[in-house]
């Protein structure tokens, strides 16, 4: 017996196959058995393949081209949800937005040809048939008329409520009377890199005026001339944007996507090869500013009382001459030199050519350091310790800080005063003829 002892597999006849008999009487072949043959089991096998090879290769071929096609139906229905946000924060921020026009020396055009005299503001509160609006300081300097523009073309007097030389922040008053949006005021400390953002404002008298960029910077600082002398003696933090920031647009509003206010456009670097450099004020420093000026008119800081030159200004050196006159030793090469000294600094016994090196023994270099210790370290009504330098001696004077009183407005601490600046100069650099 076989190792498959059937009759599929066996090359043998059968014992029963030869003795098998018919009805007739005849021998015959035992019948097959019914199914398909090894050829047709191959020829369907091979058709499955191919459609089944032709059915896989249609599936990775589409495949490719259907993600293309949903990327991009994705990444279309992404920049039309951006564009509305633009969209619809332009559209809530925009009536919030005023033209300022400061008429100045007679000029009574709404839009002169001046752009010096054009400016934008916010409006920030409604109170008892009073709008307040928030803008520039520098906006209205010099104004001997302001006027505001609505949105709708209203146009409005102005009461200057208060204004803040230092953060370059003006709070103005008009009736509210046809203003129907307020500005609704964000989070400047939430702001990130890349953000984007929207510009509104005045520019060159096209009011309403809007451009977008980004947040290239959240909290860069850079140096200010207070009294555009060119000698910078103040820092100001400020957020930098590539939105387009022109002449007009200061005072108006930097949004976000939420269509909050997060900044108070202020200014930007206009130089030859220069673009996308724009600066607006953090809302939050705004709002501090503004609430002082809500309260008080004014911003309150402590007041030293003096006129300075920076011992090594760089734009106004001192002749050897001059620092030979001062008797300072050799290693003293930074500190603020007193001009001329009145109320708190004059009480303490402060005089002309002494130079200030420490006060309350933290190193002054500048009118910049002094002015930053004083108005971010001291209070009214405190007492501060002046280290000087005086014909060479080094001595320290107590001095009782009081508030800055209203005829100093013009003249924070630490400015420069030309002309004592020049007579200054002058003076240490004549002979004295009773030598």
């Amino acid at each position: 017996m076989g190792l498959f002892d059937d009759d599929f597999y066996s090359t043998k006849v059968s014992r029963r196959a030869r003795m098998a008999k018919d009805m007739s009487g005849k021998w015959s072949a035992p019948r097959r058995r019914k199914g398909l043959s090894t050829l047709q089991i191959a020829v369907i096998c091979s058709i499955v393949s191919s459609v089944f090879a032709v059915l896989l290769f249609s599936y990775i071929t589409g495949l490719p081209s259907t993600t293309k096609q949903a990327g991009a139906l994705s990444s279309s229905v992404g920049r039309q949800d951006y564009d509305e946000k633009i969209i619809q924060a332009s559209a809530k921020v925009r009536p919030a937005v005023v033209s300022i026009v400061n008429h100045q020396n007679g000029m009574s055009e709404a839009y002169s040809e001046d752009p010096s005299a054009l400016g934008s503001g916010v409006v920030i509160k409604k109170d008892k048939g009073k709008a307040y609006v928030v803008t520039n300081d520098h906006v209205i300097e010099g104004a001997d008329n302001l006027e505001v523009v609505t949105a709708d073309g209203l146009s409005k007097k102005v009461t200057v409520v208060g204004k803040d030389q230092v953060t370059d922040i003006a709070l103005l008053e008009i009736d509210d009377k046809g203003i129907k949006t307020v500005a609704e005021i964000g989070d400047s400390k939430k702001l990130r890199l890349g953000e984007t953002v929207i510009a509104v404002g005045n520019p060159l008298g096209l009011s309403g005026t809007q451009t977008s960029g980004i947040i290239s910077y959240t909290n860069r600082i850079i140096p200010v001339s207070l009294n555009q002398d060119g000698v910078y003696d103040w820092e100001q933090e400020v957020i930098q944007t590539d939105a387009a920031i022109n002449e007009g647009n200061s005072g108006g509003a930097l949004a976000d996507l939420n269509g909050k206010v997060i900044g108070i456009n202020t200014m930007k670097i206009s130089d030859t090869g220069v673009e996308g450099l724009g600066f607006a004020i953090p809302s939050n420093q705004v709002m501090q500013t503004v609430d002082d000026l809500m309260q008080y008119g004014k911003v309150s800081r402590p007041y030293l009382g003096i006129y300075s030159l920076d011992l090594d200004n760089p734009y106004s050196p001192i002749t050897d001459e001059q620092r030979q006159d001062l008797k300072l030793p050799d290693d003293v090469t930074e500190g603020v030199i007193v001009l001329e000294a009145h109320g708190p600094a004059a009480k303490a016994g402060l005089e002309l050519n002494d130079v200030i090196t420490k006060l309350d023994g933290q190193p002054i270099s500048s009118t910049l350091d002094l002015r930053k210790y004083l108005y971010e370290e001291k209070k009214i009504g405190e007492d501060m310790k002046v280290v000087f330098y005086r014909d060479g001696e080094l001595h320290s004077v107590t001095v009782h800080l009081i508030e800055k009183p209203a005829d100093a407005e013009n003249n924070p601490d630490g400015e420069t005063d030309p002309d004592q600046s020049e007579s200054q100069g002058q003076d240490q650099g004549q002979e004295d003829p009773s030598k």
